[in-house]
C-alpha cells in the first residue's frame, strides 16, 4: 500500500475497521439468505439487514420501511429518476427541475428521459458553486412532477440551499429528489426535511463496502410512498422496487457505517475541520485560489485552482506527497473540463488547474512547505 498521504475521499473512502468486522461477519459467519424464513440462518440474516435499514434510516430522520438497499448512489438516482417515468406518463406531467451542477448519475439518466419525451429545466450556478433556491421555484411549473438537486457537490464541496428548495416547494406536489452520496452522514439537517422526498445513499463515502448503497423514499403524510416503478424484475426483493438477493454482508456493513457516522458526527466535523484550516493554509501559502465559498461547504471537500499551473502537472508533480483529483472520478477514464466549475463562470485557467482536495477526520496534511516548493518548481 501507498504512503502517500491520501487526500481523494469523495472519491472513495477506506473500509472503517469496526464496518469491516461486521462485513466479515455476515460472509464468514451468519452468512444466510435474508429471504430464507424457513430455519435461523435466514431469520438471523433477515435481523441484520433490518437493523441495518434502522440505522440508514435514523441518519435522515426516516422510518426503516422507507429504506431501499441498492448497488450505491448511481443505481439509487437511476431508481429514482426512471422510476417515476410512468407515473410522468400516467399524470401527463412530463417536466423536471434540475441543476447544472449535478453529478453524472444524475444528469445521464435526465438525459435519457429527455430522449424519451420528458422536458428538463436546468437551473444554473451562483459563482460560489451554489443554486439559487428562487431561481429553483421560478422554474417548477404546473406540470411539473419532480425537482432533483444534490445535497452537496462532490467537486467543490458546496452545500446546496435545500431547505430553502424545501420551503419555496412547500404548495407544490412536486416531488423532491436528492443525490445526497457526499453528504449524508456529514450534513445531517437538510435529509432530514420531510419535504425530501427521495435520497440517494452511497455506503464507499462512509466507510462502507463499494457496491451497496440506498435509496430512502419518504411517505408523504406517513402513508403515500413516491409511485416509484421497478427498472428490473425478478423477485420483488427491497418492496418490489429492487429484486434480487440481498447482499447482507455488504448491508450490514452499511448500518454499521451509518450508525458510526451518526454517533461520531461531532468528533469527525470537528477533526475535519482541523484538517480543513491545515489545506486552506496551504493554498494560501502557494498563492491558490479557492473555488467556492467555504462558508456554504462541508469542509471535507476543498477546490482550488493555482495561477500558471494547471491540474495535470499538479497531480505528477505531487502525486509521492499527497495523492489528489482534479475532478469526479466517474468521469476518470476521460479526462474533461469540470462542468461543475464552468458552471460557476469562473476564470479559465481556474477551471483548467483545479485540484479537488478531499480528507476525513483521519487525514494528515503533509509538510506544507515541500508543497509549496514543488508547486513554485513546475509552475509555467
Amino acid at each position: 500500500m501507498s504512503n502517500t498521504p491520501y487526500f481523494d475521499f469523495a472519491a472513495t473512502t477506506r473500509v472503517d475497521e469496526r464496518v469491516a468486522d461486521v462485513v466479515l461477519h455476515h460472509m464468514r459467519e451468519e452468512f444466510g439468505n435474508a429471504g430464507s424464513r424457513t430455519h435461523a440462518w435466514g431469520v438471523t440474516a433477515r435481523n441484520a439487514v433490518e437493523q441495518a435499514r434502522a440505522h440508514v434510516a435514523e441518519v435522515v430522520g426516516a422510518d426503516p420501511d422507507e429504506v431501499i438497499f441498492t448497488s450505491g448512489a448511481t443505481e439509487s438516482d437511476n431508481i429514482a429518476l426512471l422510476g417515476l417515468r410512468e407515473h410522468g406518463e400516467t399524470t401527463n406531467r412530463r417536466h423536471i427541475v434540475s441543476s447544472v451542477l449535478e453529478h453524472k448519475a444524475v444528469l445521464e439518466p435526465l438525459e435519457h428521459l429527455e430522449s424519451l419525451g420528458f422536458e428538463v429545466t436546468f437551473v444554473g450556478s451562483h459563482n460560489d458553486g451554489t443554486v439559487d433556491p428562487d431561481e429553483v421555484a421560478d422554474a417548477v411549473r404546473s406540470d411539473t412532477f419532480l425537482v432533483s438537486v444534490m445535497h452537496v457537490n462532490n467537486e467543490t464541496g458546496m452545500i446546496q440551499p435545500l431547505d430553502q428548495i424545501c420551503t419555496t416547494l412547500e404548495k407544490h406536489d412536486a416531488l423532491l429528489h436528492v443525490d445526497a452520496a457526499q453528504g449524508f452522514g456529514k450534513e445531517l439537517t437538510m435529509l432530514r426535511s420531510p419535504r425530501v422526498d427521495l435520497v440517494s445513499i452511497s455506503g464507499h463515502k462512509i466507510y462502507a463496502p463499494k457496491g451497496v448503497g440506498a435509496l430512502v423514499a419518504r411517505k408523504r403524510n406517513g402513508r403515500d410512498r413516491p409511485p416509484l416503478r421497478p427498472l428490473m424484475f425478478g423477485g420483488g426483493q427491497e418492496r418490489g422496487i429492487r429484486p434480487g438477493t440481498v447482499p447482507v454482508a455488504l448491508v450490514a456493513g452499511l448500518g454499521e457505517a451509518a450508525r458510526l457516522a451518526l454517533a461520531d458526527h461531532a468528533d469527525r466535523d470537528a477533526s475535519a475541520r482541523r484538517v480543513e484550516s491545515e489545506v486552506l493554509s496551504f493554498i494560501e501559502q502557494a498563492g491558490g485560489k479557492v473555488n467556492g465559498d467555504r462558508r456554504r461547504a462541508i469542509p471535507h471537500i476543498i477546490n482550488a485552482s493555482f495561477p500558471g499551473l494547471d491540474s495535470e502537472a499538479f497531480i505528477v508533480a505531487t502525486k509521492d506527497h499527497i495523492a489528489v483529483s482534479n475532478g469526479a472520478a466517474c468521469s476518470s477514464h476521460a479526462y474533461e473540463r469540470s462542468h461543475v466549475l464552468e458552471a460557476m463562470k469562473i476564470e479559465p485557467w481556474r477551471v483548467g488547474g483545479a485540484i479537488r482536495f478531499s480528507f476525513n477526520h483521519e487525514s494528515a496534511f503533509p509538510d506544507a512547505e515541500t508543497l509549496c516548493r514543488i508547486v513554485e518548481s513546475v509552475r509555467f
